[in-house]
C-alpha cells in the first residue's frame, strides 16, 4: 500500500410494487427531495441551502492506493486517531493527524466500524459474517454475533450503539427466503449477548448505515438499494427504554437517485450523510442525488450539501478535539470537513 498525502436500492406471491405500496401505506413520509419541478427543481433545492452555517473547509488528508480501494466505516478514537477500513484489500487503516498506517491486516473484509465508551472497537466484519469486538490495549478479538435462526448472518454491514451498551447492526445483502438463509436485518445485541432480530425483509429492503439520536429516544437506519422500485430512504423509529423500535416513518426519500449509505449525527440531533454519485454505476439509481455530504434535520429537511471529490462517498464520524471535524471516507480519499455543531458526545469514547 503506497499512501499520498494531498492538499488539502416481477411478479412474487405478491408483486414488487404492491409490496411497496402496502409499506408506504403505513409509512408516513416527513421529509422528500422536491422533484415536482424535474431536475431544475432538484438543483434549486440544493441551491437555495445555507450550507456554510453547518459546513466548511473541505481537506483531503490522504489518498490510498492499493490494488482495490473502497474506504468505509470510520471511526475515532479518545486520542485523536481515526480508524477506517478499505474493505476489498481487507484492511483496517489508521490515520494519526499526520501518517497513515495499516492497524489490521486481514480484517475479513471489515465495513462499518465504531466504538464503545470503554474504547473497546467493534467491527462488522462481512467477509466472516460477525460482528467483533477488540480490546484495543490487548489486541483480542470476541466474537458478539456470527449467526441467527441456525444459519450465518449475512453480511454484516454498519453499527452503533445506545446508551445502555446495546448493539444494533444492520447486516445485507441476504436471500429472500428466510428457509434457506438470513435475508436483510436489523439485530440488536444485548450486554448479555442476547441476539434480536428487529426488521428484516420484506418490511425493509436493503439496510446500510444506523445511528441513535443524543437522547436515546429515535434509531435511524438508511435503506439504500440499488434496484428500481425499491427504498432508497431514511427511516426513523422511536427507541424503547426496551430496545424495541416503533413508529416507523420515512425521514428523508433519496429515491431515485443513490441513496444514503453511512452517517453519523450531531449534538442537536442532525444528521451527517453520505449519498450521491458523481457518475452512473449500471444500476437504476441517477444522478438526482448530489454526491457528498448531506445534513439533514430530525424533521427531514434538508439543511447543508457539500460535495465530495470523488466516488464512492460512502460512510463518514466526528471526531477532532472539540468533536466538530468530520472524517468521510470517499473513494480513495481520506477527507474532513469542518463542522459548526459538534458531533454527539458518545462519539468520543474514553480511553483505555
Amino acid at each position: 500500500m503506497r499512501v499520498q498525502k494531498d492538499a488539502g436500492i416481477i411478479q412474487r406471491s405478491i408483486s414488487r410494487r404492491d409490496a411497496l405500496t402496502k409499506i408506504f401505506a403505513t409509512t408516513a413520509c416527513v421529509g422528500v427531495f422536491n422533484r415536482s419541478a424535474g431536475a431544475a427543481g432538484i438543483d434549486n433545492q440544493y441551491e437555495r441551502l445555507k450550507s456554510e452555517k453547518y459546513l466548511s473547509d473541505l481537506k483531503i488528508l490522504a489518498t490510498i492506493e492499493d490494488q482495490k480501494v473502497f474506504t468505509e466505516g470510520p471511526a475515532a478514537d479518545a486520542h485523536g486517531n481515526l480508524y477506517f477500513t478499505n474493505v476489498p484489500a481487507n484492511k483496517i487503516l489508521k490515520w494519526d493527524g499526520r501518517s497513515l498506517t495499516v492497524f489490521r491486516e486481514n480484517s475479513n473484509a471489515a465495513n462499518g466500524l465504531y466504538f464503545e465508551p470503554d474504547g473497546s472497537l467493534l467491527a462488522c466484519e462481512g467477509g466472516s459474517k460477525r460482528v467483533t469486538r477488540t480490546d484495543m490495549k490487548t489486541g483480542e478479538i470476541k466474537v458478539l454475533a456470527d449467526g441467527y435462526n441456525e444459519f450465518p448472518l449475512a453480511s454484516p454491514n454498519d453499527l452503533c450503539c445506545d446508551a445502555a451498551g446495546r448493539i444494533y447492526f444492520t447486516s445485507r445483502p441476504g436471500g429472500e427466503d428466510p428457509a434457506k438463509g438470513n435475508v436483510n436485518a436489523v439485530y440488536r445485541i444485548d450486554p448479555d449477548g442476547k441476539l434480536t432480530q428487529l426488521l428484516k425483509w420484506p418490511d425493509i429492503h436493503m439496510p446500510n448505515g444506523i445511528v441513535i439520536s443524543p437522547d436515546n429516544q429515535t434509531l435511524y437506519l438508511i435503506e439504500a438499494h440499488p434496484d428500481a422500485d425499491r427504498n432508497r430512504n431514511i427511516l426513523a423509529f422511536d427507541l424503547g427504554s426496551d430496545g424495541s423500535l416503533t413508529n416507523r416513518r420515512t425521514l428523508i426519500n433519496f429515491y431515485p437517485g443513490r441513496s444514503g449509505d453511512g452517517m453519523c449525527i450531531d449534538s442537536k440531533g442532525n444528521l451527517y450523510v453520505a449519498a450521491g454519485l458523481h457518475a452512473t454505476r449500471k444500476t437504476s439509481e441517477t444522478l438526482d442525488t448530489r454526491p457528498g455530504i448531506h445534513v439533514v434535520s430530525p424533521v427531514g429537511k434538508l439543511l447543508a450539501f457539500m460535495r465530495t471529490p470523488e466516488d464512492t462517498i460512502t460512510n463518514c464520524t466526528f471526531g477532532g478535539p472539540d468533536l466538530k471535524t468530520l472524517f468521510v471516507a470517499c473513494g480513495t480519499k481520506l477527507v474532513s470537513i469542518r463542522t459548526t455543531i459538534p458531533g454527539k458526545a458518545t462519539y468520543r469514547p474514553h480511553s483505555k
